[in-house]
């Protein structure tokens, strides 16, 4: 019964990395995305507030 025991919490552990791999690959492409839309925003802010300061 030791035996089996030990097995199942090695899959168990297994299991549990492969999860958290998989959770911290999938928030690191989502944050990505994040990043480049806020760059993007940020970009258009400071051209439209250079296109103000010309203007005047």
């Amino acid at each position: 019964m030791n035996s089996f025991t030990s097995e199942h919490s090695r899959f168990n552990a297994k299991r549990c990395v492969g999860l958290m791999l998989a959770a911290l690959l999938s928030i690191s492409v989502v944050g990505c995305a994040t990043v480049e839309g806020a760059g993007k925003d940020i970009e258009s802010a400071g051209e439209a507030i250079q296109d103000a300061a010309d203007d005047n």
